[in-house]
């Protein structure tokens, strides 16, 4: 069940991160300043996020519903893909493929905010949040592990249409050659997503594989390494309660802030590469992209061994440092400094997202991590507002002010995660002075 999901996201990274390393082919090529093109990907954003939570919770209602009497057996056999699971992946490639042939053919902004923005981000939602559920309950005790990898074929998974749109468009003005990668890269999404609909199941109620014993791994630190450095939660919470904790709020504003940092180097990489010619932007444009992917698998190999917040302050400093990068390049214009910032802020950019969603598990329990994380989720939105509006800015202003700016969010990111804490310990009061002895 991992390869058609990781195949699926890999497919409609072409929508964000495709679509955002390209940008000012596709501004080009209908004739849109990269200001107005950049707001179509916040709007697409915002429409994608939103998905999150209602297909969420629609999978939970639907597993509570399947789920046997107590005692019932935790191995079986695959269910079949069940035709909600099928219906939804197929609508997902359906309006991913729509939203792809919108950018190619439709050069009117509000055709494009329909066809792409709408009706694109809600199937990328529906796609991502599907696959990210299924291959969470099938593989329980590697849930983090195996969903980084599959998120993170949704940042690399754009490399091929970034190289190809940043190749035709430097031989020349953007026309036929752009069109045509997109039409091409419609009908990939479209066979992929809905081919990985056909393929994927969903597991048995209760679910867990035959060779690990399920109560050494909650409790033994040999068979579950993570346990070392990664509680478990002290307590199942609903979500309700979690909204109720700081935790929570803590974690939804850093991903605000985080998630429209690394919208905004995306939208810029390629404008800023472009002074070294096209082979510069061509190879700053993936690298970003390729390091995002790869960052969000390296930071759960790393905090397996660290601990997801010391993880994620690391993740959020190197994002912060390559807005530092980034202020230096823009203003000098140093190719050294430019290498700098697609590495910090490639391998800083994505990283959070699955720490997040694995600090939520460990926070808040395993029953309702998928409503809870979704709620978490839908702030993604409002980081493309900010990521938009940070690129917006940068477009009407070639100076360093927006990327210091960009630095400071960044910094503040730092400061929240280190406040972050496992909710459901008791608080205990400090003794000031001995008691009398009598």
């Amino acid at each position: 069940m991992l390869w058609p999901a990781w195949a699926a996201m890999a497919a409609i990274g072409a929508l964000q991160y495709g679509y955002g390393a390209a940008l000012p082919a596709v501004a080009s090529l209908h004739g849109w300043s990269n200001a107005q093109a950049l707001w179509l990907l916040a709007a697409w954003t915002v429409a994608q996020a939103a998905v999150g939570l209602p297909t969420a919770a629609l999978m939970e209602r639907r597993r509570a519903r399947l789920l046997p009497p107590a005692g019932g057996a935790v191995n079986g056999t695959a269910h079949g893909g069940g035709p909600r699971l099928r219906a939804m992946m197929i609508t997902g490639a359906v309006l991913s493929a729509t939203g792809l042939v919108t950018l190619a053919h439709a050069g009117h902004l509000l055709l494009a905010l329909a066809g792409y923005s709408l009706l694109g981000g809600v199937g990328g939602g529906l796609v991502y949040a599907t696959c990210s559920s299924v291959v969470a309950r099938w593989y329980p005790e590697r849930t983090a592990a195996r969903v980084s990898l599959v998120t993170g074929a949704f940042a690399y998974g754009a490399v091929p249409l970034v190289v190809a749109a940043h190749a035709v468009t430097g031989a020349g003005p953007a026309g036929t050659g752009l069109t045509v990668v997109l039409d091409v890269a419609a009908l990939a999404v479209l066979a992929v997503v809905a081919g990985a609909g056909l393929l994927l199941r969903e597991p048995p109620p209760h679910w867990w594989p035959g060779h690990i014993d399920p109560r050494a791994w909650a409790h033994d630190g040999t068979v579950n390494p993570g346990l070392r450095r990664n509680p478990r939660a002290v307590r199942e919470f609903s979500a309700g309660e979690a909204l109720r904790t700081p935790a929570l709020l803590t974690m939804a504003a850093v991903l605000v802030l985080a998630g429209g940092i690394s919208l905004f180097n995306v939208a810029v990489a390629a404008g800023l590469a472009a002074r070294h010619g096209v082979t510069a932007t061509v190879l700053a444009a993936a690298a970003l992209v390729a390091l995002n992917g790869a960052g969000r698998t390296a930071s759960i190999a790393v905090s397996e061994r660290t601990g997801r917040r010391p993880a994620l302050l690391c993740v959020l400093g190197l994002l912060t440092a390559g807005q530092v990068a980034l202020a230096g390049a823009v203003t000098n214009g140093s190719a050294a400094l430019l290498a700098a910032f697609v590495l910090f802020a490639g391998l800083g950019g994505g990283g959070f997202y699955p720490l997040i969603a694995s600090m939520v598990r460990e926070y808040f329990g395993e029953r309702r991590t998928a409503e809870i994380h979704g709620v978490i989720y839908s702030a993604k939105g409002l980081g493309g507002i900010l990521g938009a509006t940070l690129g917006t800015a940068a477009t009407l202003e070639s100076s360093p002010v927006v990327c210091v700016i960009a630095a400071a969010l960044g910094l503040i990111t730092v400061l929240l995660a280190r406040r972050l804490r496992q909710p459901g310990h008791p608080s205990t009061l400090p003794v000031s002075h001995p008691a009398p002895v009598s």
